[in-house]
């Protein structure tokens, strides 16, 4: 893995050799071939629970070119901006999915095992295998066997080995909600945003060792700092060997500063983003029953913004490739006039019962919160897309993904779901297109979620039975797949059997213990295998 250069540190350096690298004899054939460093590579996850109202989410074309005209109807309309840069990667079935008969996946929780093994694809430990066995160690305190995909990143890509994972409200949860492990069956518990705040700004404000390294810092061009150095010694009587010298290191030195510091990291970036110590104690101030995502921070902000804008801050200071924006599950909607928690209205019934009569007005209840998350994660998208980065933006060295835990929040069935990702990665993913992994047909089913509780459908709920999901036999290639492509675009590197190796060599194409939801059952089948290694090749761009 290249050795990792501190920003400040290749500021400081640069101060003395802009002057005198231009009368170095071997420069000039230096700066004509030398070619800007290529931005780096950022996963920026946004993680929601509960899933969506999937007939609505969805574009009817699942592969093809996407336009604006495609999502006008849905869900995403507000990234009709960007769909030139988004990708729908269509098809796409997480791991250990629980079913009252077991033939999906483990018998621990509806939520336990789902979200232990959607970004580890291990089974949790201890297994159950009785649906209904409410014992805490198996409902709510079983663990995964393996660590979780931020984490995985992290130890080849991350300062210190970690992600930055974000518990938007700073909310406590247990583990029924929990998705990072830094280790086998070791939750990891991320930071808030006083503590983010707190370790952006020490980018940009720590003791300098100059007035120009203190001046770059906070934005101000390299080539401005030594303008008045540059121009003397453009008035100077020189041969034109040497003046155009002088010139093509004045061109080497712009095109570095672009491509290393474009993003600038300071005060006023953070300050145009929201950032600030004043917005950070109100959102801190913010009570449960306030509503800490949806509610108010200013008068163009709310909570979950700020944790976005938080977010951007970091990409935009490389401080961190690997960025997770953790929503709470079990959340109160309070800012958008609900008052029953997301949990019990994704079961339909308005309570903890999976199955029961519909609570009236259910479906448009849901549609405001399915609403409100992609107007987030939009918000998101646009605020990366401010930043210009080498030949483009910020958000085009990004993957911003918003996963959701499940599709169909009633039957919370793990087959065909709603994944959004917007940016390239700096050109490795094809973009303005839907893409049917599975089978590359262009009209993938949409779902049921309006079978019940809809206007003409049934009124009566019933998570057990899935009615209300996808098709068991549909939208199945594994996820596992979908994580290779991105460690792959960011460059993480594996050993000699595919799987993700600090050290490593390869191309990663090993990922988790199983990519069979079957595999799962029982708390997993020995010898761990992976059926179908490798990326999802119709992703990339170019194919």
């Amino acid at each position: 893995m290249t050795k990792r250069i501190h920003r400040r540190i290749f500021l400081r350096g640069l101060g003395g050799a802009c002057v005198a690298a231009p009368f170095l004899g071997s420069i000039a054939d230096r700066t004509v071939r030398a070619q800007p460093a290529a931005p780096p590579k950022r996963l920026i996850v946004m993680y929601t629970h509960y899933g969506c109202i999937t007939t609505r989410f969805f574009p009817r074309k699942s592969h093809g070119p996407l336009t604006a005209a495609d999502l006008q109807s849905t869900t995403l309309k507000h990234l009709t901006p960007y769909v030139d840069k988004l990708l729908m990667p269509r098809g796409i079935r997480a791991m250990n999915e629980w079913t009252v008969d077991m033939k999906r996946g483990q018998g621990n929780d509806r939520h336990t095992q789902v979200n232990g093994s959607y970004f580890t694809c291990h089974p949790v430990t201890p297994n159950s295998d009785d649906p209904f066995r409410f014992a805490a160690e198996v409902k709510f305190n079983a663990m995964p066997t393996g660590p979780s995909l931020d984490h995985v990143i992290a130890r080849q890509l991350s300062p210190g080995g970690e992600p930055l994972f974000m518990r938007l409200g700073n909310f406590r949860e247990s583990n029924d909600r929990t998705i990072s492990y830094s280790a086998p069956e070791t939750r990891y518990r991320g930071v808030g945003a006083a503590e983010i705040l707190a370790s952006l700004t020490g980018l940009f404000s720590d003791p300098l060792p100059s007035p120009d390294t203190y001046q770059a810092v906070r934005g101000k061009s390299i080539i401005d700092l030594v303008r008045d150095d540059l121009d003397t010694l453009a008035r100077f009587d020189m041969s034109r060997a040497d003046r155009n010298k002088l010139e093509a290191w004045k061109a080497l030195l712009d095109e570095t500063v672009r491509t290393v510091a474009s993003a600038q990291c300071n005060t006023s970036v953070a300050a145009a983003l929201g950032v600030t110590q004043e917005s950070v104690a109100v959102a801190s101030a913010l009570e449960i029953s306030d509503d800490a995502l949806a509610g108010r921070i200013s008068d163009s902000m709310d909570g979950a913004d700020l944790y976005s804008s938080l977010a951007v801050l970091a990409a935009a200071c490389n401080a961190n490739p690997v960025i997770f924006l953790k929503y709470p599950g079990y959340h109160v909607f309070r800012a958008l006039g609900l008052r029953i928690s997301c949990s019990d209205l994704a079961n339909r019934t308005g309570n903890t019962s999976d199955a029961g009569p519909c609570l009236p007005g259910v479906l448009d209840m849901l549609l405001t919160i399915d609403d409100y998350h992609a107007r987030k994660f939009a918000n998101l998208v646009e605020q990366l897309n401010r930043f210009d980065e080498g030949d483009g933006t910020l958000l085009d060295n990004c993957a911003a993904v918003w996963f959701q835990d499940v599709s169909d929040g009633s039957a919370r069935n793990l087959n065909n779901l709603p994944i959004v990702q917007v940016g390239s990665a700096g050109g490795y993913f094809k973009t303005g297109w839907a893409v049917n992994v599975e089978d590359g047909s262009p009209d993938l089913t949409t779902g049921n979620s309006e079978l019940a509780c809809a206007d003409g459908a049934p009124g009566e709920a019933n998570g057990y039975t899935q009615s209300t999901g996808t098709d068991p036999s549909l939208a199945n290639a594994p996820i596992n797949k979908y994580y290779c492509n991105l460690m792959n675009a960011l460059g993480v590197r594996a050993g000699a059997d595919g799987f993700p190796a600090p050290g490593g060599s390869g191309p990663v194409t090993h990922f988790g213990m199983y990519d069979r939801t079957e595999d799962f059952i029982g708390g997993g089948v020995n010898p761990p295998t992976i059926h179908d290694p490798g990326e999802f090749d119709a992703l990339k761009a170019g194919s």
